[in-house]
């Protein structure tokens, strides 16, 4: 997830004809998960040009993580998009962790260099799907009748269905066999509407919905985390992470629908250090501090510096919000010593000094 905010610019407005909504079929028999296929599916966008600069695609932070979390559990993974071939991430960081990871497997490689076209076929192959975000998930996914038959068909058999951040955008087109919607009265999350304030100023007037907004519409119990930070709502069968540093818990949480035990890891930098702020917004700022100390690199600190910033942003008229905007930002000041930190502190506080 890239955190520069862009003035919207001039684009060809993508065409999203009306399509019929395809309806579940009826109850097949239920398997076990450990009867099911032990591979997963995830599924990206096809829409991306340009490295998201033409046209949004997908995460590639998300897919790495979630691949590497599924291969660490032993399961078979296949990527597919809807159009299958090749594909195009979003602008990324190929020295982070799990993106180099990613990208010394040549099976991976092979893999998302000649993504599987999604096709009724793939039905009963996995035992779980997961639908990777970015902001192109809002353009393409929604409107496939495939991948939503494959989503229902998937949990009628037991098994497992997971989307993250805008990969929830596909459930909000989904219907049951009566016709009501199939995200109502489900407990889901996804990329939130205040995130899309910060971060979606850009792509926003070419979505078609909000993403939170319609699952609520919907009659979805939609729950969130504070801006960016891990949040993972299970539903029986369905697995739904409301960002991209919810993905490795998301991952996690499909293994345990799965009945399996997930494969102990250590947090990626970025995904710890989330953690640890919303420990320290809930008033134990102890480890955050103790991690920000060691400089061990398992910590991402400007990560750390850059939410309280934008949490600061978000604020507005909330000043306990922004006190503990302010909180993170001087915890990592002395780590991080960037002028812009320093200013947006002295504007917060200058702020917090005015109410």
């Amino acid at each position: 997830m890239s955190f520069r905010l862009s003035a919207a610019l001039p684009l060809a407005l993508i065409a999203l004809v009306p399509v019929t909504p395809v309806l579940a079929a009826p109850p097949a028999p239920t398997a076990a998960p450990t009867e099911l296929p032990q591979r997963v599916l995830l599924v990206v966008s096809s829409h991306g040009r340009g490295a998201g600069d033409i046209q949004p695609g997908f995460e590639m932070d998300e897919l790495t993580q979630a691949w590497l979390v599924f291969r660490q559990n032993g399961m078979a993974v296949d990527i597919a998009s809807p159009t299958g071939g090749a594909v195009v991430a979003d602008e990324y960081d190929p020295k982070k962790a799990y993106n180099a990871d990613f990208n010394a497997d040549p099976t991976a490689r092979e893999k998302l260099a000649n993504t599987l076209r999604l096709e009724p076929e793939m039905a009963g192959q996995y035992s779980a799907i997961m639908v990777i975000g970015g902001k192109g998930a809002m353009m393409d996914l929604p409107f496939s009748q495939v991948l939503q038959s494959l989503l229902a068909e998937t949990e009628r058999r037991g098994g497992v269905i997971s989307a993250v951040c805008h990969g929830p955008a596909v459930l909000a087109r989904m219907r049951t066999a009566s016709g009501t919607a199939w995200a109502e009265g489900r407990k889901l999350t996804g990329f939130a509407d205040e995130e899309e304030t910060l971060f979606g100023k850009k792509w926003v007037p070419h979505f078609p919905f909000l993403l939170e907004s319609e699952l609520r519409k919907l009659g979805a119990e939609f729950s969130e985390a504070p801006m960016m930070l891990p949040h993972v709502v299970t539903d029986g069968r369905v697995v739904t992470g409301q960002n991209p540093f919810s993905i490795g818990l998301a991952a996690d949480a499909v293994m345990r629908a799965l009945g399996h035990s997930p494969a102990p890891r250590e947090p990626w930098a970025d995904e710890r250090s989330l953690a640890l702020v919303a420990e320290a917004i809930s008033g134990n700022t102890a480890p955050l501090e103790t991690a920000l100390a060691r400089k061990d690199g398992k910590i991402d600190v400007p990560l750390v510096a850059i939410w309280g910033y934008y949490r600061s942003i978000e604020a507005g008229e909330d000043r306990a919000m922004l006190a503990s905007a302010v909180r993170i930002m001087e915890l990592a000041q002395p780590h991080f010593p960037e002028p812009q930190l320093d200013d947006a502190i002295k504007a917060a506080r200058a702020r917090l000094a005015d109410g």
